[in-house]
């Protein structure tokens, strides 16, 4: 997905990478897969601690591989990860997304959700930021 490594990386799995761009001050989500409960959650706790680490970063989740989200994950972004975001200095939520957006009724409910706590751009790639 990327000619080169990102930047520092945080988190690795078999579903998700989490990456910290120093030059961006965001954290960087990759998403890989399906994956649901802890296995999608664990990666958005790192993120989390990134965010809270290094004031006024944001959060990249690129989602051109991606997939709706189980339901009881869709809800625990809402209730705890995007209040989190928001707490620990987070102020934009950036989806990349693919040229056909496939998951834009999954974004746009995410957005619905928390568009009072965050700002939600949609771009095409890291480029972009």
């Amino acid at each position: 997905m990327y000619e080169s490594d990102p930047g520092e990386t945080v988190y690795l799995s078999d579903a998700c990478d989490v990456y910290y761009l120093a030059d961006r001050n965001a954290v960087l989500v990759h998403w890989k897969h399906y994956c649901e409960l802890e296995e999608y959650r664990t990666p958005l706790e790192y993120a989390l601690r990134v965010i809270k680490e290094h004031e006024g970063c944001n959060y990249v989740a690129d989602t051109r591989d991606g997939f709706e989200d189980n339901p009881l994950d869709t809800k625990w972004v809402a209730e705890y990860f995007m209040p989190s975001a928001r707490e620990y200095g987070c102020r934009i939520i950036y989806f990349i997304i693919d040229k056909d957006n496939s998951l834009k009724e999954e974004l746009e409910g995410q957005e619905k959700d928390s568009s009072s706590l965050l700002s939600f751009r949609y771009i095409y790639g890291l480029d972009e930021l």
